[in-house]
């Protein structure tokens, strides 16, 4: 004989987010799929890094100062912390609505638009939302059912709204959001330090040993693949300068302004209608105290949140019957049903009720009211 039997499996939120995300260590980290160049940037960084402490940094800690190689320590490592917490966290991304939401949606769009005729486009699906006294519009988002909040936008390559969406990127794996937007601006912002700082040192390397035994004598003392290595290390940085440096350049600019790349790039406060930017304070510390120190909101996915889902295995066993069990009445006949019930009857007696066997309730003379036990009024609340 067969039992079925119900189990309960353990399921992470995140194992049925909607997107095209990558999650790993059980949800804690959320990437985009695309990562090779993420493992570009990595690659980079720590290989030029690596060049760096390995040959130059000694010879300069003796020669000039030994702050040298813990200055770039900590340049180094602030810039790999913050480049690892906007790649591995959630930018800002905003759930989707659900089947019920969207059905409630969709009557509230219909019963506001009315009947559309055939062969007619249908109204924008857009909402009006006033900030600081000014018209902002929200779009209505078709893959997510919902209307972004002012500022979100949907990203193609991970397939999600992100709220305040800056841009994706692809050097650190991740969108660029709400959420990890400071982050993000103080990667570039050490990156580049620290690409300027060990260009110059390079530079002040070779110069020193050149103004002791001349250039020509520092290739010639200096073993081949050393001085290929210094040459890879001069020209990654060289290059990595200018465009890192100009990227720090123009986020400041965007932060200053309080306005992000999406923004800029579609002109949204610099068109023809010439409209304010309507979340700018009008002064530079403010806007770069709301967008470097301001609070930073929860994620809203509750990506390690559990969904239990149950599975119905079967157990095959057999059921034995024991020494005291019983046939069912209805397959005995009427004379031994009979005799089944009264047997029954003389084993269970009624039970019977006296004053004296109320453990809970006292004992009380007629016409006096009951009292209600604590024990009660535990229950009852």
């Amino acid at each position: 004989m067969s039992v079925m039997v119900a189990r309960k499996k353990v399921v992470r939120k995140w194992e049925k987010l909607p997107g095209r995300n990558t999650f790993c260590c059980d949800g804690r980290i959320m990437m985009a799929r695309q990562k090779g160049i993420f493992y570009l940037t990595l690659f980079l960084i720590l290989g030029t890094c690596a060049l760096f402490f390995a040959f130059e940094c000694r010879y300069l800690a003796v020669q000039l100062s030994p702050a040298i190689p813990v200055f770039a320590a900590v340049l180094f490592l602030f810039a790999m912390a913050t480049l690892l917490r906007t790649s591995f966290s959630d930018p800002g991304v905003i759930p989707r609505a659900l089947p019920d939401e969207a059905a409630f949606i969709e009557m509230e769009i219909e019963a506001t638009n009315g009947t559309v005729p055939q062969g007619q486009r249908p109204p924008p699906r857009i909402k009006n939302f006033q900030i600081n006294n000014q018209i902002v519009k929200l779009k209505y988002c078709y893959t997510c059912k919902i209307f972004r909040p002012p500022r979100a936008s949907h990203c193609s390559i991970c397939d999600n709204c992100v709220e305040r969406f800056d841009h994706h990127c692809p050097w650190v794996g991740n969108c660029v959001g709400k959420r990890n937007y400071r982050y993000f601006y103080l990667f570039i912002l050490s990156l580049s330090l620290l690409t300027i700082y060990i260009f110059t040192f390079n530079i002040v390397y070779v110069a020193l040993k050149s103004l002791k035994i001349g250039f020509l004598n520092t290739l010639k003392e200096t073993p081949g693949s050393l001085t290929v290595l210094t040459v890879l290390e001069v020209l990654i940085c060289f290059f990595t300068l200018w465009s890192v440096v100009g990227l720090t350049g123009f986020h400041t600019f965007l932060v200053a302004l309080n306005q992000t790349t999406n923004e800029d790039i579609k002109g949204s406060w610099t068109g023809k209608n010439r409209v304010q930017n309507p979340y700018s304070h009008g002064n530079i510390v403010k806007n770069c105290c709301e967008v470097l120190c301001g609070p930073l909101p929860p994620s809203v996915l509750d990506r390690r949140g559990i969904l239990q889902q149950e599975e119905s295995t079967a157990q095959e066993g057999s059921c034995s019957r024991g020494p005291g069990t019983q046939e069912p009445l209805a397959t005995q006949g009427p004379g031994q049903a009979q005799e089944a019930h009264s047997v029954l009857s003389l084993q269970v007696p009624a039970p019977s009720v006296s004053n004296t066997e109320m453990p809970e309730e006292k004992q009380r003379t007629p016409g006096e009211l009951p009292v209600p036990s604590l024990d009660a009024g535990r229950a009852e609340h």
